[in-house]
């Protein structure tokens, strides 16, 4: 009874808005957090939620994500790192509901990246939107999909049109025969990456789980317990990695826990049963939430390099009650290993460095540990207390670090520092190659890789080194293709086209009178 209640009243607001509040934006399917400046922007699509009864929940990504220099996103839609999450974990269905348009893209990009799942959607049109009908469609496909026998939770994910309409995904049931149901609003105007959008999902699924701990017995992960307290991992990364961070805590008599976003349900519950949570990516603002109050203590940076590896044992040594003599003798088996790896793998050049994972900062550490010079690394993700040893770090050997770095800061630092390298995004990676300048994908040639222990001290070295020493290959291309034009003139011609000139807006002319129409 009180859902229907509530849907009444979303009716009624849908259909009869504050005075002064334009609903237009949350009213047009095909426009999103793409749809630039104009009515339908993003000022528009937060106007829209407010009205609809949503101030609290963008008042809680605002707290959670603050926004950068640059109000709209800039790299792929934000709620790819939710879908991404729920796509990744065994028995969990997850169901959009957004612009066909951008259901569609999300799509694409969700199996480009090696999803084998089918992605629910839930259509709509102006209609279902404002008259709540869309929301009975979503709790409809809900109840549809919500199997015990295939699935622990089912995820629904509104996108920016939506959430702008106040579809109140928070009246789904909390269950269905078992199955979660799990609803959260991931749009483009709220969440500023996609790298952040992994917390909403895996914070909220921490969430339900933690209450669920609370409340009893819950199921043990399916590989068994060790037996030895474990460091949950915080933050997507290479699967190799947390083998290697294994071989770190073993001489600690620690054991590596889960890394979150899990894989399955039942590892939330061991996640939060860990001693301690190492957060490697330091971003997950919704998940340390949860962690601390569960009562488990959380730090920050990663075992990368030398003095990066030296730091976290201490680090782990203080959360989890390790003896100082045991630190100190796993510290002295294991740091001259990195050293001589480091040594046995020197990078050299210029590098400056961008992108939006999360990771920045410790392959920066990794690349000026190994010998490189990095004058600048720019990331998208926020700056959080769990960065700043990080940070402070890179600072301290004349890095400038950036957080919540727009696109034109990334390619103004190709400018300022002429690098020998750029390792960033796609438009970095694009503009650096334009002007001869070698240059690498962070997302598929750097962070897909190893970057911690001894395995990730000499894992960047082959790739970076094959990239500097293309320089000379850069420029004769670029002397070869010179004469050849670009942009309008791109191509080979007897006669180089000019540049049209810029047109002459011809004054308005009145409109006749309707009598002398045609």
């Amino acid at each position: 009874m009180a859902a229907t209640l509530d849907i009444a009243a979303l009716r009624a607001r849908s259909t009869a808005p504050p005075e002064g509040v334009d609903l237009t934006a949350a009213r047009e399917d095909g426009h999103g957090c793409h749809s630039g400046k104009a009515a339908l922007g993003k000022a528009a699509l937060q106007a829209a939620a407010q009205a609809a009864g949503l101030g609290e929940t963008l008042a809680a990504l605002k707290r959670d994500y603050p926004a950068g220099p640059h109000d709209q996103p800039q790299s792929m839609c934000p709620a790819f790192g939710s879908l991404r999450v729920g796509l990744r974990m065994r028995r969990t269905a997850t169901i959009l509901s957004g612009s066909a348009c951008c259901v569609y893209g999300l799509t694409f990009t969700s199996h480009f990246y090696g999803a084998r799942r089918t992605v629910g959607y839930v259509p709509f049109n102006s209609e279902t939107l404002v008259t709540g009908k869309l929301f009975e469609d979503i709790r409809e496909a809900v109840h549809a999909v919500a199997d015990p026998a295939q699935h622990d939770a089912v995820v629904v994910i509104n996108l920016c049109v939506p959430t702008a309409s106040g579809v109140p995904l928070r009246l789904l049931p909390r269950e269905i025969d078992g199955v979660r149901i799990i609803g959260i609003d991931v749009p483009g105007f709220g969440v500023p990456t996609h790298a952040e959008a992994k917390d909403v999902l895996a914070g909220a699924m921490l969430k339900v789980a933690r209450s669920e701990a609370e409340r009893g017995p819950v199921a043990a992960p399916r590989q068994g317990r060790d037996g030895r307290p474990s460091v949950t991992l915080l933050g997507e990364m290479f699967p190799a990695d947390p083998v290697q961070i294994g071989a770190l805590l073993d001489p600690l008599g620690l054991a590596v826990g889960p890394v979150v976003p899990t894989r399955e349900w039942r590892e939330l519950y061991a996640a939060l049963d860990g001693t301690a949570v190492a957060a490697i990516h330091p971003f997950y603002t919704a998940c340390t939430r949860e962690f601390e109050a569960a009562g488990r203590p959380v730090f920050g940076s990663a075992p990368v390099g030398h003095d990066g590896t030296a730091a976290w044992l201490d680090a782990v040594g203080e959360a989890c009650g390790v003896a100082r003599a045991t630190v100190a003798a796993a510290k002295n088996r294991i740091l001259p290993a990195i050293r001589a790896a480091l040594a046995a793998s020197p990078i050299r050049g210029r590098i400056t460095l961008s992108g939006y994972e999360g990771s920045e900062l410790l392959v920066a550490r990794l690349l000026v540990e190994s010998g490189a010079e990095v004058p600048y690394v720019g990331t998208a993700c926020p700056r959080t207390r769990f960065s700043d040893a990080d940070r402070e770090w890179l600072e301290a050997r004349g890095t400038q670090v950036r957080f919540r770095a727009s696109l034109e800061q990334d390619l103004a630092a190709l400018d300022d520092h002429a690098p020998d390298l750029a390792v960033g995004t796609t438009p970095v990676v694009q503009k650096a190659k334009e002007r001869a300048i070698p240059a690498l994908y962070f997302t598929n040639l750097i962070s897909a890789r190893p970057l911690m222990g001894v395995a990730g001290a000499g894992s960047l070295a082959q790739v970076i080194n094959a990239a500097l020493g293309n320089r000379e290959r850069f420029a004769a291309m670029r002397a070869f293709f010179s004469g050849v034009g670009e942009g309008h003139a791109a191509g080979i011609w007897e006669d180089v086209p000019k540049a049209p000139p810029a047109l002459k807006l011809l004054p308005k002319r009145p409109a006749p009178p309707i009598g002398e129409m045609a």
